[in-house]
């Protein structure tokens, strides 16, 4: 349920954009969601087990070269990848993320807290390689980007409240 209201939250954000791209798109859990809101989903991962040909998914990896043409994409969303990429290739990511998006485009970027991750199972730790604070997620987004708006989530409630525990 955690992860289905996440997807409706970034379906709620990005309702009747044109063209969309999902990062780390998996097995495509939350593609539909989406997918059923804006008229154009393309889904990329750099895993092909996960990926096994669904429609409109590409194999690629977002650290080493971006997930599509120069501003092709009307918004980017990534759920739970960037505490996956090791800090050291964070802003080469990043880069390939803008580097997709139109000028006014639209990017969310989902992920756990550094914080939250004292509760975290030890399976999760180990690809944890990247979590942030509310502020360095902040200044990470500030990077790249004019407009920055943090929301926090716990199970399905979205809040502005007590950044440590959220999982953005």
């Amino acid at each position: 349920g955690f992860v289905l209201a996440r997807y409706h939250f970034v379906a709620r954000m990005l309702h009747g954009l044109e063209k969309v791209l999902e990062i780390g798109c998996g097995d495509c859990t939350g593609a539909r969601i989406v997918a059923n809101v804006v008229n154009e989903w393309h889904g990329t991962d750099n895993n092909p087990t996960l990926v096994n040909g669904a429609p409109n998914t590409t194999i690629g990896d977002i650290t080493k070269e971006p997930p599509g043409d120069f501003q092709e994409y009307d918004a980017v969303y990534a759920l739970d990848v960037l505490e996956h990429i090791q800090p050291l290739h964070e802003q080469r990511t990043m880069k390939n993320i803008v580097f997709s998006l139109h000028d006014q485009g639209v990017c969310i970027i989902g992920m756990p807290s550094r914080e939250s991750q004292a509760y975290a199972s030890p399976l999760s730790l180990v690809g944890h390689v990247n979590c942030k604070t509310e502020d360095e997620l902040r200044r990470t987004m500030r990077r790249c980007f004019h407009n920055v708006f943090l929301f926090g989530m716990n199970d399905g409630t979205l809040h502005t409240g007590y950044g440590p525990m959220c999982h953005y």
